[in-house]
């Protein structure tokens, strides 16, 4: 299988500098960078792509089994990485990406030189002693109505997602991503992600990390930012000025000057 193409792969910048790969997050595809990447392409390798199912990668080869679970989407992470040779890389992961970047790093943190953790989430679902943002109501409701009309909760939720309810544009572009998805896999992955639990890989993660939490945020409100920072060694936290979930549309300037300031 040629993993390029698999994920379609895309690599601009200086091919003899410090790599940069940047992850997508729910429902999206390498698209969602468009206003990020180019401040890097100077400084760095910068190497975007699509988690199968989504955007331009092999819908073909997508398979339940492999990803029934969060480290599917990592081992892709690490084959894209072993193809192009990347050793000391930049890892920017949007949402759930962060935590598909925590478990790669984990699994060979010689890979990785830093993190940029963009809206964190460990956990979704409230637990003792443990602020996610939803109730297991919450989540279970938000998957049968996904589940149900894809297309539906698509349009009711992206504009939520986004925030910034006086840009509208910005929804409706999450809106059109999510529903160019399979609705299957858009389902699938859904399922993975919302009902997924990494709080005990934050602790073996040695990769230097920076958080970074948005204001009023829907998905990843700040006490989920708070805890992965207090649970992650070597991390640094920054509450942004951006408010919502996807600063890599609303906010592209202050990410850009964040993850600059970082690496």
């Amino acid at each position: 299988m040629d993993v390029l193409a698999r994920n379609n792969v895309k690599v601009s910048g200086d091919p003899a500098a410090p790599a940069m790969l940047f992850a997508h997050g729910f429902g999206c595809d390498q698209n969602m960078w468009r206003f990020v990447t180019p401040a890097f392409e100077q400084t760095h390798r910068v190497v975007v792509f699509d988690y199968v199912g989504f955007g331009a990668s092999d819908h073909a080869v997508w398979d339940e089994t492999r990803y029934a679970t969060l480290e599917g989407f990592a081992r892709d992470v690490l084959e894209i990485c072993r193809e192009l040779d990347l050793i000391d890389t930049v890892f920017v992961g949007h949402s759930v990406s962060a935590m598909i970047g925590v478990l790669a790093a984990k699994a060979e943190p010689a890979r990785f030189a830093r993190l940029v953790l963009v809206g964190p989430s460990p956990r979704y679902i409230d637990d003792e002693g443990y602020v996610g943002g939803f109730t297991r109501d919450d989540i279970d409701g938000l998957l049968d109505s996904l589940e149900s009309n894809y297309l539906g909760w698509s349009s009711a939720m992206a504009p939520v997602i986004v925030g910034n309810a006086d840009r509208p544009e910005l929804g409706e572009e999450l809106t059109n991503s999510f529903c160019a998805t399979d609705p299957d896999i858009a389902a699938h992955f859904a399922r993975v992600t919302f009902l997924s639990d990494n709080r005990a890989d934050l602790e073996t993660v040695q990769t230097p990390s920076l958080v970074l939490q948005c204001t009023d945020d829907a998905i990843a409100p700040q006490p989920v930012g708070e805890y992965v920072h207090a649970h992650l060694p070597h991390s640094e936290l920054v509450l942004m000025r951006a408010t919502g979930h996807c600063p890599n549309l609303s906010a592209p300037e202050e990410l850009v000057a964040e993850i600059r300031a970082f690496v």
